[in-house]
């Protein structure tokens, strides 16, 4: 073979891969144009947003505040010796009962805020 064949099969086979990725990417580019177009086709379908007449508004009495209150947990009571045991049925939703004592806890004066607050804790 002649180094002339061997110059014309390299440009062939560059210009073969510059055809075959050309391709390639007209492919792909199409694929994008087709998935916009199915997006916005899909987008056309859906029901229309709500206007601003239709939006909640605030009641007449004005905004609803938060209540604040303690809470203690509600102990499940132990089965005692031949008794059943207490089924899930049984309990109810609420795994905590209103206090009594509506006072808020606070913390003990000389004992730190947390783990690792660098406070002396409990002296």
């Amino acid at each position: 073979m002649s180094t002339a064949t061997l110059v014309e099969l390299a440009a062939s086979s560059h210009a073969l891969n510059m055809t075959v990725a050309f391709i390639g990417g007209l492919v792909i580019a199409g694929a994008l144009i087709w998935a916009v177009r199915m997006g916005m086709g899909v987008m056309d379908r859906e029901p229309d947003r709500p206007h601003a007449d239709e939006q909640p508004h605030l009641p007449t009495t004005g905004a609803v505040h938060e209540e604040r209150e303690m809470r203690e947990p509600d102990e499940i009571p132990l089965c005692q010796d031949g008794s059943p045991r207490l089924m899930p049925y049984q309990l109810h939703h609420s795994g905590s009962r209103r206090c009594d004592d509506q006072k808020r806890h606070r913390w003990l004066p000389g004992s730190s805020g947390a783990f690792g607050s660098g406070g002396p804790g409990h002296v």
